[in-house]
């Protein structure tokens, strides 16, 4: 099994990656495709969705549809939390950059609309936090309010 090399970029240094769009279109339903994982990650799955914060980065909780314990989502342009997804091939790069929130490690993956894709590392169960373009201009900030409630959930180790 390859591990990527863990780079830790500070909230200041991550800020400056970014640039905050403008006002983006309404999504007045947000949508985020349900992941299927196995019957024992997806319990674990359902206890991160009670532990999830009524709020991240300041924005109340707005859940996509469809509605499912596998996925959760804060504002609009909304943040996304999926759990349950595959393990990201770019896992397998030994370039690929890291972050860390609060004990809790995070693949990074810059996406071609300007939106991040995070995805933990070394926990059960993959978690993934996709935050849009119109978003980002707070850094860290939803990994740093969503790292408690991983902690609590989903247990350290290698997923399946």
């Amino acid at each position: 099994m390859k591990f990527f090399r863990h780079r830790l970029i500070g909230l200041s240094a991550f800020a400056l990656l970014v640039t905050v769009a403008g006002c983006s279109s309404a999504d007045e339903h947000a949508t985020a495709a349900v992941p299927s994982p196995s019957p024992k990650a997806a319990k674990l799955c359902r206890n991160l969705d009670e532990a999830l914060p009524a709020k991240v980065d300041g924005q109340s909780r707005r859940d996509p549809e469809p509605a499912s314990a596998l996925t959760a989502g804060w504002g609009n342009p909304a943040i996304i939390l999926r759990c349950g997804v595959p393990r990201p091939s770019e896992m397998n790069d030994p370039e690929a950059d890291g972050v860390e929130a609060n004990g809790v490690g995070w693949l990074l993956q810059k996406r071609d609309d300007g939106s991040f894709r995070f995805t933990t590392t070394l926990r059960v169960v993959y978690v993934e936090v996709t935050i849009p373009k119109a978003r980002t201009g707070n850094g860290l900030a939803p990994l740093v309010d969503l790292a408690p409630a991983v902690e609590k959930a989903i247990p350290e180790g290698i997923a399946d």
